[in-house]
């Protein structure tokens, strides 16, 4: 079975995915408390999940606290800088693929998942401590 074999994009409504915004310093403004448009939102993610990312998640059984959605973001931007497009992100015992110009999780396993998988369709491996 191949795991994170990614298709080409295909044009219409982007459903599905969930984003994680860069953490706040705490500090509050007048702005702050404004409801921010979708733009400003997409803008400040730092991660997404595809639906299927999510579902995979959800069956797994796999959470992510806001701190390590954090160190996961920061590996992607070390990634991104290097010029990684699609990466294998490993987390724990957790793999994930990930497109990195978007910023969303493609798909995630866990350890027992991904035993004896061929990961395809990835220029780049990133192993988050």
């Amino acid at each position: 079975m191949l795991v994170g074999h990614l298709a080409a994009a295909r044009p219409g409504p982007v459903t599905g995915i969930r984003t994680y915004p860069a953490q706040s310093d705490g500090g509050t403004t007048a702005a702050s408390h404004a409801d921010p448009s979708f733009e400003q939102l997409l803008a400040q993610a730092r991660l997404k999940f595809s639906h299927h990312a999510e579902q995979r998640l959800q069956q797994r059984g796999i959470k992510f606290q806001p701190e390590q959605i954090d160190r996961i973001a920061s590996a992607l931007d070390q990634a991104e800088a290097k010029g990684a497009k699609d990466s294998l992100v490993l987390f724990r015992d957790i793999a994930m693929i990930v497109n990195v110009p978007n910023r969303t999780v493609v798909t995630a396993m866990d350890g027992s998942s991904m035993r004896e998988h061929v990961f395809t369709q990835i220029d780049s491996a990133v192993v988050v401590s």
